[in-house]
């Protein structure tokens, strides 16, 4: 008897993992930019332009993959929080002191720090916010 993988339907947030690793890198930051919004996409994938989000956006431009991997882990987190609150919601939690980061910004974490050593903090953070608010 052959074991089944688990569907997105059955494991809560799977689909948030699922997308944030198939979703084309321009449609991905598009949908980024809706959830948090150009300056907060802009900021987390290291740039001040605005602009530079757009053509991330259209295809025409991509960062350095060590942005790109800030962009993705990004839109991971905030698909999983997408799920349950609004995109206000979504940006203040990016914005704000977040004690299970140690009182930094989840935005602050992701651009600062190696992409594979604060994503896992920065998802987390995320679950335990969408599971106990």
């Amino acid at each position: 008897m052959g074991t089944a993988l688990a569907s997105s339907d059955q494991r809560p947030g799977l689909r948030a993992y699922e997308d944030s690793v198939r979703l084309p890198f321009a449609n991905l930051v598009g949908d980024l930019r809706e959830i948090l919004g150009v300056r907060l996409v802009a900021y987390i994938g290291g740039v001040k332009s605005a602009r530079m989000v757009s053509a991330w956006a259209d295809g025409s431009s991509e960062p350095g993959e060590k942005d790109r991997e800030r962009l993705r882990h990004a839109f991971h987190a905030a698909a999983l929080l997408r799920d349950r609150y609004d995109a206000t919601t979504v940006q203040s939690w990016f914005k704000g002191m977040n004690p299970a980061l140690g009182d930094v910004a989840p935005a602050q974490v992701l651009r600062d720090v190696e992409p594979f050593e604060g994503a896992p903090e920065v998802i987390a953070a995320a679950k335990s916010f969408t599971t106990i608010g």
